[in-house]
């Protein structure tokens, strides 16, 4: 069994960008600049958008943080979309998320320019990387797919499970890793709440991907010998180990399934690293203006 360290690739990752970046301003061009507009104090989102920042100075990036208390209007939001989709020195935004129940988030979404859209949200993008079109992809799909990618994992012709169906994770990555390309050519079958026989399903696959967001719902008994597991599930549990009262756990009972595996992804440092430094590709890529 190998653990794929996503903490190790993230950094590599990010060394690679910096030196790109260094690069460009010794060739006179701009430095890339990513902002982010927070609103509310959602611990989670807090400690997020802390990590983009930390990156971004990490990768020789530009970087601004706005932020609005959870008492904003749609329409001030929408109005700062306008203002950064018009900035010429802003090459890429993110409107973290969730956002208050007051605000749609499909139309705040849909408001950014996509080739702005470094989360890769937009109908525009998504719909491009269902059909292998230049595009932003979302960050935790695009961090899995590198992650094989960088582990040499040969993916094609392989039984690919994804248990989840969620926007963000479960559709895209299924899609990606169904595209002709390394990693991808796989045969992929998504799982969620109304599947039958979820057990036999996992017991067939190659590869295994969780993002269900349900502690350890992979069992022993789900894996067969040798199988590749990828667990993005991040749900926090209380805990007397831990200072903070509460531990991360994944979507796969690491503990009796790594023994079968021969590369599992941990809970924490594996997926979650992948995602931040994924974001800083999409931004890199959007300061070059390849995605038009």
């Amino acid at each position: 069994m190998e653990l794929i360290d996503g903490k190790k690739i993230s950094s590599d990752i990010k060394k690679e960008i910096a030196a790109e970046v260094a690069e460009m301003l010794a060739n006179g061009k701009k430095q890339p600049h990513l902002a982010a507009v927070l609103v509310g104090h959602d611990g989670g989102s807090e400690t997020y958008v802390a990590a983009k920042v930390k990156a971004c100075e990490e990768c020789g990036f530009k970087s601004t943080l706005i932020r609005f208390e959870d008492d904003v209007t749609e329409e001030e939001l929408l109005a700062t979309v306008d203002k950064l989709n018009n900035d010429a020195d802003i090459d890429g935004f993110i409107v973290q998320l969730p956002l208050p129940k007051h605000i749609s988030e499909q139309k705040v979404i849909e408001a950014i320019d996509y080739r702005k859209d470094v989360d890769g949200f937009h109908p525009i993008n998504v719909g491009r990387m269902s059909i292998g079109l230049p595009c932003f992809v979302s960050a935790t799909p695009a961090g899995i797919v590198e992650l094989l990618r960088r582990y040499n994992i040969d993916t094609k012709g392989a039984n690919c499970v994804v248990l989840g169906r969620s926007n963000i994770v479960g559709k895209p990555v299924a899609s990606l890793m169904m595209q002709k390309g390394n990693p991808g050519n796989a045969t992929v079958t998504v799982c969620h709440s109304a599947t039958k026989n979820i057990k036999e399903i996992c017991r067939e696959a190659d590869i295994i991907i969780a993002a269900l967001g349900s502690p350890e719902f992979v069992k022993e008994d789900m894996v067969k010998e040798g199988a590749v597991i990828v667990d993005v599930g991040t749900t926090r549990v209380p805990s007397t180990l831990t200072k903070s009262g509460w531990k991360l756990k994944g979507d796969v009972d690491f503990e009796n399934v790594a023994p079968k595996c021969s590369y599992i992804t941990p809970v924490p440092g594996g997926v979650g690293p992948m995602t931040i430094v994924s974001l800083m590709k999409n931004t890199l890529l959007a300061a070059k203006k390849v995605i038009y």
